[in-house]
């Protein structure tokens, strides 16, 4: 049986009820607690599995420890608790469409204690912003032994995993000085998988800044795989062969045309027979919407999990219920594919839904979503970004990674305001110049 949450006050007005705490979730939730929920024309809350956020694209540094996730996150409670909205920890279970309840998962701790019962949540407006995992595509050993950076959890997992090797180093180097060797496998070429191996070559380097030099830099070595033709398949030539001869001056080899068949132990196997010797393995080919999505509520999904929404990001069996990000599936209409499950795309999103369902509590005609490609820019550590801007504008250098650095600062605008985002920015100015620039625990 599950237990109900609310007060009669909250049951007076139009709830909407955001789940995911992501960056569009996140900046939806903001955006309505700063207008309706200030001024008391809707009940906005927002729900999530964690209690902190950390903006996504910001995982593969997190991972490589060149940014400490402790420094940059955000805590949910404290967030809503100055924009107006309220914040609920749990994670979907499922939904009730005919009474309009969300459901929530029991509460547990660390040990699987339970904390609370099953529960659930009333809404008038139903917003899914839960993102998206990796997909494995059922590669024989990929979960039993592959990291995947869909969580700041797993991201932290991955940096702890990859220091302990330089702490193992280190010490057995005491009896035995001889040189020790470091392989790492990124499966897939994506913007992940890319800015990652950029990151741990930043990183590997690092490390013997401050006195981790058993493993020297030239025996770490990075082997990103990629079963299209070309890396970053997904942007333009251009930038893909710009990145491609980044990374092979940074001594990263760039295996493309190569299909994982399994994942073992100690190895990455593809196609051919070929096996790449790996300790480290992280998994970053392909996303799905998470399984939680597969059939829910009787809901429209595609083959990745993904809910079908329409222009008004309406999910196409239930005007209640709204869905946007890497969960969600929108194809324009004369389009032959949807949109793409990248970040601006949410961004844009959120920023359209919030005016849809401002729109929707007014009783007027509802606004529709139109994606505006901005361009992409991939970071290659700190000494390069590359990509292409509106127009298919390719840019790379100085001026590139001044505009990779703005999105994350958009962000936080979008959240914070400016002046407390300027305060962050001499922070972490201050926090760089003051401490460590690799986390070493």
């Amino acid at each position: 049986m599950t237990q109900s949450t609310g007060t009669k006050s909250s049951n007076a007005l139009h709830r909407i009820v955001i789940v995911g705490g992501g960056a569009g979730g996140l900046e939806l939730a903001t955006r309505l607690g700063k207008s309706l929920g200030k001024q008391g024309k809707a009940k906005i809350i927002l729900v999530d599995a964690t209690l902190t956020h950390i903006w996504k694209p910001l995982l593969h540094e997190v991972a490589a420890g060149t940014i400490n996730s402790f420094e940059d996150e955000l805590n949910y409670f404290a967030h809503a608790s100055k924009n107006y909205f309220e914040f609920h920890l749990g994670r979907m279970k499922d939904i009730n469409r005919v009474d309009k309840r969300l459901i929530l998962e029991p509460l547990t701790d660390e040990t699987g204690h339970e904390i609370a019962p099953e529960r659930s949540l009333r809404y008038d407006s139903l917003v899914i912003a839960i993102g998206s995992t990796s997909n494995d595509f059922g590669t024989p050993g990929a979960k039993e032994n592959c990291i995947f950076l869909d969580s700041r959890a797993q991201a932290d997992r991955f940096q702890r995993e990859f220091l302990n090797l330089y702490l193992q180093a280190q010490a057995r180097a005491i009896e035995n000085p001889s040189p020790q060797d470091l392989n790492i496998a990124i499966i897939g070429a994506g913007a992940t998988g890319v800015e990652l191996a950029a990151e741990l070559h930043h990183a590997a380097h690092e490390f013997t800044r401050y006195g981790l030099n058993s493993i020297d830099p030239g025996n770490v070595r990075i082997t990103l795989i990629e079963a299209a033709d070309r890396i970053l398949p997904v942007l333009s030539k251009h930038t893909s062969s710009t990145a491609t001869d980044q990374l092979v001056d940074f001594n990263i080899q760039v295996l493309t045309s190569r299909r994982v068949t399994a994942i073992h132990k100690d190895s990455v196997e593809c196609d051919g027979g070929i096996f790449i010797p790996a300790t480290l393995k992280v998994w970053s080919a392909g996303i799905k919407a998470p399984d939680v999505l597969k059939d829910i509520a009787g809901l429209e999904t595609n083959r990745i999990n993904q809910l079908v929404v329409r222009a008004t990001l309406q999910t196409t069996r239930d005007d209640s219920i709204f869905a946007f990000g890497d969960c969600a599936s929108f194809t324009p209409e004369g389009a032959e594919r949807a949109v793409p499950p990248r970040a601006q795309v949410a961004n844009q999103e959120a920023i359209v839904l919030a005016k849809i369902l401002k729109a929707k509590l007014q009783g007027k005609p509802l606004p529709t979503f139109s994606f505006s490609d901005k361009g992409s820019l991939i970071s290659l550590g700190e000494t390069n970004t590359v990509g292409n801007l509106i127009g298919k504008i390719n840019v790379q250098g100085f001026f590139a990674r001044i505009m990779y650095l703005s999105l994350y600062r958009l962000h936080q605008v979008a959240l914070h305001g400016v002046f407390k985002t300027g305060v962050l920015m001499f922070k972490d100015l201050l926090s760089r110049n003051s401490g460590p620039t690799l986390k070493l625990h």
